[in-house]
């Protein structure tokens, strides 16, 4: 069977295989523990778990305007008033089946053959993939431990050159967990005020995930000179524990939206109706949630970042936001496992971690960092201690 030259461009998300891989170990008898779940291990809260059933009840089952219910749009476009300080239209919004498809819309939409879109290093695993296949060229900055793994202004200087159409800012990050604070974003939209063709989409998933006390800041809200040129994105996904349901949504200027809103209506056409009246509650209905959850994983972060550096050959900063911890091992290259197999990469650290011990956990190289694999923290606190307990083992049989 023949199939188009495009698929070779892309390959299944590792985030997505490694939870795939979890399952089968477990369902082959294996004792497992998968560290790899990018999603809250929270329930979704009751009073959103009872507006959809409402809906449902209400007969609100039916299609609605592919870019979103009007109630939905103007609930984000409150939101991102009262939380960012933007100020939307409703033909500013669309609401997608998850943000992961609000960003495959604008770069759909926005990329095209010879264009390149500049993405900091470490990055979100489907990044790369998504820019390849709407024809575009990614441009890789590292962003390195040493600078707690965040975009450097003169890095992004160097980095454009007259092909540039797009950077793609993710904060709090994913896998590294890095947040830029105010005056970051500020130093960042100073060079990108000089380079009046270059697009933003600000991967804002990970918002309420910011520990310490640390205020978010996102690029369109500091620098008003560059929100028509910016597309904000977010969801309920990750905040209020509703990654099943697949609501995103963003806000941008109206000839982009009105072109993403005419791609999804060839795609997907509208997100589920029950998942968006679950949102319109998420969204308007009490908050107390966010900080409660908030507090369960700074304390989970503060419990395996002080576990991981006691064991010898690893180490890792703290992350400022999300729920990942970033683990270098790079200490631990060119030892041999048991079997006298030499761990030369990421790849081979991860696999032995898995057969050792039965630990699944993602590469950095699937993030763009090799020399690194990501933990999640997005489990019971038992699972964790447990976890770490049994990376140290697995370390510990290296020679």
């Amino acid at each position: 069977m023949r199939f188009a030259e495009r698929m070779s461009l892309i390959k299944p998300s590792p985030s997505s295989m490694a939870g795939q891989r979890v399952r089968e170990l477990r369902e082959s008898g294996r004792d497992v523990i998968g560290l790899t779940a990018g999603e809250p291990d929270f329930d979704t809260p009751e009073n959103i778990q009872e507006a959809a059933i409402r809906a449902i009840r209400e007969g609100q089952t039916k299609y609605t305007d592919v870019g979103g219910m009007p109630t939905l749009k103007l609930a984000v476009i409150e939101k991102f008033r009262r939380e960012n300080g933007l100020e939307y239209k409703q033909n500013e919004i669309i609401v997608s089946s998850g943000a992961k498809q609000v960003i495959f819309n604008a770069l759909m939409c926005l990329v095209q053959e010879g264009d390149e879109v500049i993405i900091p290093v470490p990055y979100w695993v489907s990044y790369p993939d998504m820019v390849r296949f709407a024809g575009g060229t990614p441009v890789f900055i590292e962003c390195p431990k040493s600078n707690r793994f965040k975009l450097l202004p003169e890095r992004l200087e160097e980095a454009i050159t007259p092909r540039t159409r797009c950077l793609l800012l993710n904060s709090p990050n994913n896998p590294s967990g890095a947040s830029y604070t105010e005056a970051e974003l500020k130093a960042l939209a100073a060079v990108l005020l000089r380079h009046p063709g270059v697009f933003i989409i600000t991967d804002d998933i990970y918002e309420h995930l910011l520990y310490d006390g640390n205020q978010f800041a996102t690029i369109a809200s500091v620098e008003a000179g560059l929100k028509d040129r910016v597309l904000t994105v977010n969801g309920v996904s990750k905040a209020y524990a509703m990654t099943g349901w697949r609501i995103g949504y963003a806000g941008g200027n109206a000839p982009l939206i009105s072109n993403m809103v005419k791609l999804q209506s060839q795609s997907t056409s509208c997100p589920s109706a029950i998942s968006q009246a679950a949102a319109i509650e998420a969204l308007t209905g009490p908050q107390d949630v966010i900080a409660s959850s908030r507090q369960v994983f700074q304390a989970r972060r503060d419990l395996l970042v002080e576990r991981i550096n006691q064991i010898p050959g690893l180490s890792c900063i703290k992350p400022e936001g999300a729920f990942y911890v970033f683990v270098s091992y790079e200490e631990l290259m060119g030892r041999r496992t048991p079997q006298g197999q030499e761990i030369h990469g990421d790849v081979d650290f991860v696999l032995h971690l898995a057969e050792a011990q039965g630990i699944v956990v993602i590469p950095g190289s699937a993030y763009g960092m090799p020399g690194f694999f990501r933990v999640s923290i997005a489990t019971s606190e038992k699972i964790i201690l447990d976890g770490q307990k049994r990376i140290a083992q697995a370390c510990a049989q290296l020679g």
